[in-house]
Formats: structure tokens, sequence, C-alpha cells
């Protein structure tokens, strides 16, 4: 039996992750009350032992706030270990959730009379800090369309069939702002940057002029053997902390040569090593799962 818990912020697309895992085979539960969590597994495991089956939980600030509080010693239960459990956990900035709210006209659930929208949403992350704390995966959707967060769970979620640690190499530029989701970040600014090269400027990482370039670059080759050394030597003792996903960042100044080019050769390097291995570049929108681009997203995501 596989349990994937989907938590988050309303606004930031915990429906999307359900209806992308629900339409991969999985039995999905919206807003489930935390205290029953135990109940379901051991009323599954009566019924169909040792089953094979995938659920999809959702556990939101529609809880109760007792529950969220002990969700911690709820996923640590007798009855709930030994299950292999994945908490799954969506983020967005504040702003965006404002928009997002604005836009769709939708009233977010613990707003009332008293409560404006921005009250509420800090209320929430109150709330919610328990589960975000011992999330296995936490996802920021405030950069993501609704096409790349559906394109996202379906490859790091749903195709996570217990085959490894799920790997994500991300490419990114300084500013525009860090991942936050990133457990590793490394900083190629201070490699040659082919953007001062008016030949170059409008190729990105993934073209060959750039590509041929950054090749020639002695201190891009140095960087990028040192950090298939280091991950080469890390990666597996992640793994062995029972792991499920980790995210590799690597940023540049604007996110479109230097850390796309690394991003890209590490993306193909560990995936002959690795079973779960995808690579998204932030600023180019090219996706999760190879480094080819992908048609033109919606332009906002606008779902719970």
């Amino acid at each position: 039996m596989r349990l994937v818990v989907i938590s988050g912020h309303s606004g930031s697309g915990k429906s999307t992750a359900l209806h992308v895992l629900e339409d991969a085979g999985f039995t999905c539960v919206d807003n489930l009350p935390a205290s029953l969590l135990p109940q379901l597994v051991n009323h599954i495991e009566s019924m169909a032992p040792g089953s094979k089956q995938k659920f999809a939980i959702s556990i939101d600030a529609r809880n109760t706030w007792q529950d969220l509080k002990q969700f911690p010693q709820i996923i640590n239960s007798d009855e709930t270990l030994g299950l292999k459990c994945e908490v799954v956990f969506l983020d967005a900035r504040n702003s965006v959730l404002i928009q997002r709210f604005s836009e769709t006209r939708r009233k977010h659930p613990l707003s009332d009379r008293t409560t404006d929208l921005q009250k509420a949403i800090q209320i929430e992350r109150t709330l919610l800090e328990p589960i975000a704390n011992i999330a296995n995966l936490v996802i920021d959707t405030s950069n993501l369309s609704l096409h790349e967060l559906r394109d996202l769970i379906k490859t790091r979620v749903a195709g996570n069939e217990g085959s490894g640690m799920s790997i994500l190499f991300e490419s990114f530029g300084f500013k525009y702002g860090v991942p936050v989701d990133a457990e590793i970040v490394f900083d190629a600014r201070c490699l040659p940057n082919p953007y001062w090269k008016p030949h170059l400027r409008a190729f990105n990482g993934l073209e060959e002029p750039v590509v041929e370039f950054l090749q020639d670059q002695p201190e891009v080759v140095e960087m990028e053997d040192d950090i298939k050394h280091y991950l080469t030597r890390w990666l597996p003792r992640f793994a062995a902390n029972n792991r499920s996903y980790i995210t590799i960042a690597i940023g540049c100044t604007g996110g479109q040569h230097r850390s796309v080019y690394l991003c890209d050769r590490l993306f193909k390097h560990f995936s002959e090593i690795h079973d779960a291995v995808q690579v998204r570049h932030r600023e180019l929108k090219t996706g999760y799962s190879t480094s080819e681009r992908l048609d033109a997203p919606d332009p906002q995501l606008n779902t719970r």
C-alpha cells in the first residue's frame, strides 16, 4: 500500500494535484480528518492485507486545529508505522495567493466578516506549519502554471513508484529569487557569462552555440566535475536516510545560460545512474521530465 498526503495552502493547487493522482490510479479522499488517518489505514490493511493499492489523502486547514497540531504524531503512530507515507506540501507566496483569490473571486475557507483574506492566509500558515515541517516534498507553485504543476505531480509523485529517491535538477536566476523548495543550491555566477558575448546573448544553455562556448571554459568543466563528485558521494546518503525527494538547484544571474547548461549536463549524467531524475529550467519554462521545451503554459494557476 502506498499513501500520499497532499496538503498546503488554499489556492496553492491541491485540487489539481489530487486530480493528477486520481488519473494515475490513486484512490483519492479530499479533506479527511487527520485523526481518522490511522483508522483508514487499519481498515484498508484488514480488508486487503499486503495490498498494492495507492491512496492520496488531502489534509488541509479545514481540519480542526487540534488534528493539525497532532499530525506529526498521527503519521508516526503505531497504526501507520511501517507504511510508505509521503507528505507533499504545496506552498505559494502570500501575494500570489491573494492574486489568485482575487481573480477567481473565491472565498478563503478561513475568512469571514472579521477576518480579511490576508489575515486568513496568515492564520492558515500557522495552522499548517506542523505539516509543512515534516513534508517529504515542498512545492512552491508561485511561478507555476496549471500545466507545469500537473507535469510536476505526474513525474515526481505519481511516477515515483518506489524505484528510489526522486531527484530534480532545477536551474534558476538569482535575480528572480532562490527556489524555496531546493535542498541543495549551487551558485554558477562566478563562471564566464555568455550574456556578455553579443553573438551568444539570444541563445540559452540548451542551444549549441552556448553549449560549445561553455564546454571550452576550464572553470565550467571544473565546477561540473566538482558537483558530480559531491552528488555521487552524498546522494546515496540522502537516499539511505529514507529521503523520497531531493531538489538540487543551480543558479546564475538570469537563469538563461550557465545554470541551464550545468543542470542539463547533470541531468543527463545522473539519469544513467538513478531511475527517477527530472530537470526543470525555471526561467525557460521547459518542464520537468526532459530538457525539451513544452508548449506555452497557461498564464496563471487558478485552482485550490
